[in-house]
């Protein structure tokens, strides 16, 4: 099996890689823990090389990669593509890679000056969900670590905003006080209200979490639903911050299906019907049509 190219999603935590055929099929695919967040600029051939080595042939094959490989922290750094902007521009950037079987291309994230924001990573699924949805218009939001809220217009990113609920989640449940208070499961109705609680009055979002841990020790809340209320009252604070984005464009949820779900619940309390889109399959989509347009521009 000799693939004609590779598609490669690196995140912070994981590498993804799949072996392409010349009209887009998957050959083939493979997968590890090695994410940016653990390596060095020095390390990232290697741990792409351990997976894709079996792949390779005597002759240069290009790999076309998107994400945090293209960080600062990353491999070699893609320099971000002001706003607004198609999600994929007309040249990637090229990494110089010591296997001379290696043709490295990078995707380069996006940057808005104001409100200042970047994004990396999602405008490889944005181009993915545009190659599905052309001429689409209105919002996107892709809930995540980051939540990116994206308007759409003319195949352009017009402008985005970023949240840190899932980050914000991650560390009140697993390195607060509040750790002690939640526990697995999910109680949808604590969730739906706190989502509204939170949307209404946002204000009182910092007094409203650390009722969460008093409720756990004078009443002895069930830590399921505190758990629940506690996701929702940072989603309906991020919804009542991003308002202008869905309140009159329901927005096209993607990302993972169950924080997807969530995210419905809580714009369906209010009164927003969001549709949900798996992300999985646009980030390969975005990376099919940015391997179209290298091969497109260099072909003679």
């Amino acid at each position: 099996m000799r693939p004609d190219w590779i598609a490669v999603d690196w995140g912070t935590s994981a590498l993804r890689v799949w072996a392409m055929d010349r009209a887009g099929g998957v050959l083939a695919s493979a997968h590890s823990d090695d994410g940016m967040g653990r390596l060095t600029p020095e390390a990232f051939e290697p741990a792409l090389l351990r997976l894709i080595g079996p792949w390779l042939s005597d002759t240069p094959i290009k790999v076309i990669a998107c994400g945090m490989v293209g960080a600062r922290q990353g491999w070699s750094e893609a320099p971000y593509r002001a706003l607004p902007c198609p999600p994929l521009g007309t040249a990637l950037h090229r990494v110089t890679a010591r296997d001379p079987r290696l043709d490295i291309r990078i995707i380069a994230g996006l940057s808005q000056a104001a409100p200042p924001d970047v994004m990396r990573g999602e405008e490889t699924q944005i181009a993915g969900f545009l190659t599905q949805n052309p001429g689409f218009e209105g919002t996107l939001c892709l809930p995540g670590t980051h939540a990116k809220w994206v308007r759409l217009s003319a195949d352009r990113i017009e402008r985005f905003r970023t949240t840190m609920t899932g980050e914000i989640f991650a560390l009140l449940s697993n390195a607060s006080v509040l750790r002690h208070s939640v526990g697995p499961g999910w109680v949808p109705e604590a969730f739906t209200a706190a989502v509204i609680e939170a949307h209404d009055h946002p204000a009182a979002l910092t007094t409203e979490l650390f009722a969460l841990r008093a409720a756990g020790l004078l009443h002895g809340a069930d830590p399921a639903a505190t758990r629940s209320r506690l996701s929702g009252l940072l989603i309906g604070a991020e919804l009542a911050a991003t308002a202008d984005f869905w309140r009159k464009s329901p927005p096209v949820l993607i990302g993972a299906p169950t924080l997807s779900r969530h995210y419905a619940q809580a714009l369906a309390a209010l009164g927003t019907v969001a549709q949900l889109t798996d992300g999985a399959d646009l980030t390969l989509a975005g990376l099919r049509a940015a391997h179209a347009h290298v091969t497109e521009t260099e072909t003679p």
